[in-house]
């Protein structure tokens, strides 16, 4: 919630609760939750708007800077998807719009996905037309309005990019991980959170996805705990 390091957070349990544990203890902890809330993050019936954008932005893994792709819903402020991948190809920008698509019930006629400029996102254009799932890509190139599709879609990309701000402002205290499992812990948790905790000021300062059961808990530590007991009944129900 606060973008702590696993070092600051053990320092906290230590002076705030008295409780003594080391900082690999908290990033065994998150690296096991992650695990269970994956799943119910990626595979919640999310109440999808169609506006959809995606960017990218940098994160350290084993000493070397990975790319995070992001998808997000930018009328419900909802994150769809959030893979970490060591290279900006095409194959990522593939998985990304998938994990989209299958959040989808149906594919409208006009879908379309704001992105920058990169190349990869015509390719994985391409690839899905290829097997018969069409959709436009609307390409915002710069930082100026120099062509008619970056001046009507830039506000859209805009939105992602504050969103990236704010996933920066979490992440930075962290100074990168020293294993894959690590970095994708870490994020799927701050999508948990983004998705189903925090609360938006421009969503009048409601969650982006509002589950009932969480919303009258009296406090954070008690909406995690309810958040982590849904994903393990989900878990537990889709292995059943």
């Amino acid at each position: 919630n606060f973008g702590m390091s696993s070092r600051e957070t053990a320092a906290a349990m230590k002076d705030i609760h008295g409780v003594s544990i080391s900082h690999q203890t908290v990033l065994n902890y998150a690296n096991s939750v992650a695990l269970w809330i994956k799943p119910f993050v990626d595979r919640f019936p999310y109440e999808l708007s169609g506006s959809f954008c995606g960017d990218e932005t940098y994160i350290r893994v084993k000493g070397r800077w990975h790319y995070l792709f992001f998808m997000f819903d930018a009328v419900k402020k909802i994150v769809l998807s959030y893979r970490v991948s060591p290279k900006r190809d095409t194959l990522s920008a593939i998985q990304a719009i998938d994990d989209v698509l299958r959040k989808l019930p149906s594919l409208p006629d006009d879908l379309s996905f704001v992105v920058d400029g990169n190349p990869i996102y015509r390719l994985a254009q391409h690839f899905f037309a290829q097997h018969g799932i069409s959709f436009d890509v609307r390409q915002v190139i710069g930082l100026t309005n120099e062509d008619p599709v970056s001046e009507e879609f830039r506000p859209l990309k805009q939105i992602i990019e504050r969103f990236n701000r704010t996933f920066k402002g979490n992440y930075r205290p962290t100074h990168g991980f020293g294993a894959e499992e690590g970095s994708v812990s870490f994020v799927t948790l701050f999508v948990a959170y983004f998705n189903f905790l925090r609360p938006h000021s421009a969503l009048e300062g409601r969650v982006p996805v509002v589950i009932p059961e969480l919303a009258d808990l009296p406090h954070m530590p008690a909406r995690w705990t309810k958040l982590i007991a849904m994903a393990q009944a989900f878990l537990q129900q889709e292995t059943a």
